[in-house]
């Protein structure tokens, strides 16, 4: 018998919706990075799809581990912590040189229809 057996039924419960939750929140993001039309809009669903997704799904993580192992989940805290951080960043960088872009663009005289 696997240690998950012994999971209370409410525990087992929160942690799937946990889990597929996360999935279907890093998938939405997946296809608004498709199906948005401009660069600012393709990046933000991502974003928001790693952050909530990822989030809940390492928010299951944590409460298996913490049940079956009795332990904190420092590894767990450690990627929320570098996600909280990275992906904000990431994601004001990538806006920031597309905006300057843009700006060089229209000094040179360029069409800035991505942008529109």
């Amino acid at each position: 018998m696997t240690p998950a057996a012994d999971l209370p039924l409410w525990l087992a419960v929160l942690i799937g919706l946990l889990a597929v939750a996360g999935a279907g929140l890093t998938l939405i993001g997946s296809i608004g990075l498709l199906r948005f039309g401009n660069f600012f809009q393709r990046i933000h669903a991502p974003t928001l799809g790693t952050t909530l997704g990822g989030g809940a799904i390492l928010l299951a993580s944590m409460l298996f581990f913490c049940t079956i192992q009795s332990r904190p989940a420092l590894g767990e805290l450690l990627i929320a912590a570098f996600l909280i951080v990275t992906t904000p960043v990431s994601f004001i960088a990538l806006a920031m040189a597309a905006r300057e872009r843009g700006r060089l663009g229209r000094r040179a005289g360029e069409g800035d229809d991505e942008h529109d």
